[in-house]
């Protein structure tokens, strides 16, 4: 467990072990749940992910190229659980 120090203008600075451990790197932006009994949950604010950042996990993974039809069928069998 990790003590921290309040200042007079009640901030407080996370270790580096710490930001790393959560994955916040300078610039991120951190969330805090107040919990019950005066407890909070601190974790690494994640902004919702974008299409273009989704194609882009895909790009020159492979060279096949589907039709609208088989892109559609394969979404299909995925809703449905199929394989």
């Amino acid at each position: 467990m990790a003590t921290l120090t309040v200042t007079e203008r009640g901030q407080v600075t996370f270790r580096k072990e710490i930001l790393q451990h959560l994955g916040i790197k300078p610039g991120d932006k951190i969330e805090l749940e107040l919990l019950p009994d005066g407890r909070a949950a601190l974790s690494a604010a994640r902004p919702p992910g974008t299409i273009d950042g989704f194609l882009g996990l895909l790009a020159e993974k492979t060279t096949t190229v589907a039709t609208i039809d088989q892109i559609n069928a394969a979404a299909t069998q995925g809703w449905a659980g199929e394989e």
